[in-house]
């Protein structure tokens, strides 16, 4: 067996060869990381173990304290702020388990959009190809699985930003129950709908990750068989302009659950998907929120120059009165009850994760194509956030490039919905 250490300097040797045009990460911790690594591999020859993250090469979005320095969250504004006093809880967790962290990955100014795009760090290439985008705001991590350099990588998830580039890279990728996982030391968004979720090449590295940063005991996951389950397809606006290549690979995976003996019927929640889109009608969730969290600089302007596909928004949002949040929030909290009855009839809810594969970097120059592209990358993701459920984003074979299966379940169920998602992976990978 490769030691840690092993691995580990094959992929710093792999970082140090590109460090010139390095977009993927934006901080290296490597004499850490090797000291992690050789205390762990120290371990296993004493035939000692923290347990299944030990020796796992673990990256970590740049919204998460790390002791020692700022917290850049994507943007120039924090470039040289204070640093953080201390790690961020699931940093902490990590590195107790022995997760060996190897730096900070890049993001989308203040994980605010869903392409991937950075103006001030650069845009990292898709795994598959470098040309294409990588989907955000979780850019980075969905970049560092697809292509080896990390085991693991810790994104943050407001409407899909876990999940859109799990999906686009050809990953999985987990967004758990809203408060499973504790938020402190992460630099927010929104309040109502953050998420701190995993992106992994397995649904079992996902799970162990997951129970180790909400603090459970990291017990081996139960599949559950997929011939015991009702899965529900939201047919309607979420299959709306899905390119045919996506739908093609989504009905050969709903038949192989069908063949698998899963019962397979219609649940159509556009009924609830048109009253949350009126209730948010003035601004998101997450725009209102956000804007509350930038308020000062938004309200005196920015000292340095801040994407305008994120301060516009945002300064739009910062108009929106009192009432009209405070409606919004209440009538959110009505649909999530609806949402809860609904899904009671099925077991997970399966669609595609994203409309797409991953359009070009080029594609994205004109407002009008990245305004219309976010818009797509985030209509099917954004519900398990807006109706507080929990998802996961699974690869789906057979397609050109890569491309997402979510599976959306009940408000905390994440550990029922990783034990469904291990057996539809098996079944996929079949």
């Amino acid at each position: 067996m490769q030691s840690v250490r092993g691995r580990l300097e094959i992929i710093l040797s792999r970082l140090a060869s590109r460090a010139g045009s390095e977009k993927v990460y934006t901080k290296l911790y490597a004499e850490a990381a090797r000291a992690a690594a050789d205390a762990a591999d120290a371990r296993r020859k004493a035939g000692v173990s923290l347990g299944p993250l030990d020796g796992a090469i673990v990256s970590i979005k740049d919204l998460f304290d790390v002791a020692g320095e700022p917290t850049r969250a994507g943007s120039l504004m924090f470039a040289s702020a204070q640093p953080a006093v201390r790690d961020a809880a699931i940093v902490r967790r990590l590195r107790q388990a022995g997760a060996v962290i190897l730096g900070k990955t890049n993001m989308t100014e203040f994980a605010f959009t869903a392409i991937g795009d950075n103006l001030h760090y650069g845009t990292p290439g898709n795994a598959a190809d470098a040309s294409l985008i990588p989907g955000g705001s979780s850019s980075g991590a969905g970049v560092a699985v697809g292509e080896g350099s990390c085991d693991i990588s810790i994104g943050s998830d407001t409407g899909g930003s876990v999940r859109i580039p799990a999906s686009l890279n050809g990953v999985v990728g987990f967004k758990p129950t809203a408060g499973r996982v504790p938020l402190a030391g992460a630099f927010p968004l929104s309040a109502t709908l953050d998420s701190i979720g995993p992106l992994a090449r397995s649904v079992a590295d996902c799970a162990v990750t997951d129970a180790i940063m909400a603090g459970d005991e990291p017990v081996a996951l139960q599949p559950i068989p997929v011939a015991s389950l009702r899965i529900g397809i939201p047919r309607g606006v979420l299959f709306g302009e899905t390119q045919p290549e996506v739908l093609d690979a989504f009905d050969r995976s709903i038949r192989g659950m069908e063949q698998a003996g899963a019962r397979v019927v219609d649940l159509s929640i556009d009924d609830l998907i048109a009253e949350m889109r009126a209730a948010t009608k003035r601004a998101s969730i997450a725009s209102m929120e956000g804007a509350e969290v930038h308020a000062d600089w938004l309200a005196a302007g920015a000292s340095v120059p801040v994407d305008p596909h994120v301060s516009g928004p945002l300064s739009r949002a910062l108009t929106v009165p009192a009432s009209a949040y405070i409606r919004t929030i209440h009538c959110r909290r009505e649909l999530v009850a609806a949402m809860e009855e609904r899904l009671q009839a099925v077991d997970v809810l399966v669609l595609p994760t994203v409309p797409m594969v991953a359009p070009s970097i080029a594609a994205m120059a004109g407002d009008e194509a990245l305004r219309g592209t976010e818009g797509l990358l985030l209509r099917n993701t954004q519900v398990a956030n807006q109706f507080d459920l929990c998802a996961v984003s699974l690869p789906m074979p057979g397609t050109r490039l890569p491309t997402g299966l979510m599976l959306v379940a009940r408000h905390g169920h994440d550990r029922r919905l990783l034990g469904i998602a291990a057996s539809v992976e098996a079944l996929l990978k079949g």
